[in-house]
């Protein structure tokens, strides 16, 4: 398939940060706004800029585009401009983390002047662009417990908005994810499903941790489940959703190249995967770039697209009429 054909699919995506998507062309608009000094001065130099070279400089740019972040009307126009990048790529339904306390101490944004904004933000998204913006709000693995109960204190307070989920993200074996079981636990008495980063940099013991601490209903990333089998015959019997970020894995070296990837032995394996971007304006492969890579690599045809999209769709945080409706929408269009 070719690119433009792949562009034109509709979508779901379920692993991808909204601070990780800030285009050059927002994070220009929110430096010159707020006159914050950029280590280049125009778009094009910004866009060099972006190319990820190496986890130091990944975190350089995604520390610089949360920190340009100075009050409600940045974070609603990030909003509102991540959702015309899921209308360039027919991405009817995203679900994003978004890390609000890292926004809270970095720039002292209120929590409700955040959720406002988030929602005035996927509020024109929808009615500009006729996408459907959803949020994770995320636990940093390394963060205080304090801080853990603030962001689920915010999420609970945030529905409205269009929060469906909480989060865990973060270095995987910096810190225990026990020192946050009971926040996580309150969560789920609260309703509140869990999508927990785990079986990336460390690994399948880390898949193990977070369904066990975090009661993960979902695994981002989660391809080092393979090093166990008894952990996979686990994963497929309960249907756990596994969010796969091919792009992302390279990028952070976590297999060697593209084409190396499992992300075709999860399929044979019979796991629940989608295919995700998880940091797209950094590490240069939106949706549909993703997919594209994987029919070039792996020889995927539309048949695979369509089962990664369904599975995004049948694993989305959303009540069953609507889950529903988000199938159909996507059988009917494809």
């Amino acid at each position: 398939m070719t690119r433009e054909e792949i562009r034109d699919l509709p979508k779901v995506e379920l692993h991808v940060h909204l601070e990780g998507s800030t285009r050059p062309e927002t994070l220009l608009k929110l430096a010159e706004r707020n006159g914050i000094a950029l280590p280049a001065s125009d778009l094009q130099g910004l866009k060099e800029w972006y190319q990820f070279r190496d986890f130091p400089h990944f975190v350089e740019v995604y520390t610089q585009a949360s920190s340009a972040i100075r009050n409600a009307e940045d974070l609603e126009l990030l909003v509102y401009e991540f959702g015309e990048s899921r209308a360039d790529n027919n991405i009817l339904y995203t679900e994003a983390t978004y890390t609000a306390n890292t926004l809270f101490r970095q720039s002292g944004i209120p929590a409700d002047e955040q959720r406002d904004a988030l929602k005035r933000g996927r509020e024109r998204a929808l009615k500009d662009f006729e996408v459907d913006l959803r949020w994770i709000i995320d636990v940093v693995r390394e963060t205080s417990v304090e801080e853990g109960e603030w962001s689920l204190e915010f999420a609970l307070g945030a529905k409205e908005a269009g929060v469906v989920g909480f989060g865990l993200s973060g270095i995987e074996g910096e810190s225990p994810v026990s020192r946050h079981r009971a926040t996580f636990e309150a969560a789920k008495k609260a309703g509140l499903p869990v999508t927990a980063h785990a079986g990336e940099t460390k690994g399948a013991e880390s898949i193990e941790e977070v369904l066990k601490d975090a009661f993960a209903d979902r695994i981002g990333h989660g391809i080092r489940c393979l090093e166990k089998p008894f952990l996979v015959q686990r994963l497929r019997d309960a249907g756990v959703p596994i969010e796969v970020n091919p792009t992302s894995n390279v990028c952070l070296k976590v297999v060697g190249e593209y084409g190396e990837h499992p992300l075709p032995e999860l399929l044979n394996e019979g796991l629940n995967v989608s295919i995700n971007s998880d940091d797209p304006a950094i590490f240069g492969a939106d949706l549909s770039e993703e997919m594209f890579k994987a029919c070039e690599a792996f020889g995927f045809d539309a048949d695979i697209l369509y089962t990664l999209t369904m599975n995004a769709a049948r694993a989305a945080f959303l009540p069953d009429d609507e889950r529903r409706a988000l199938q159909r929408e996507i059988a009917e269009s494809w």
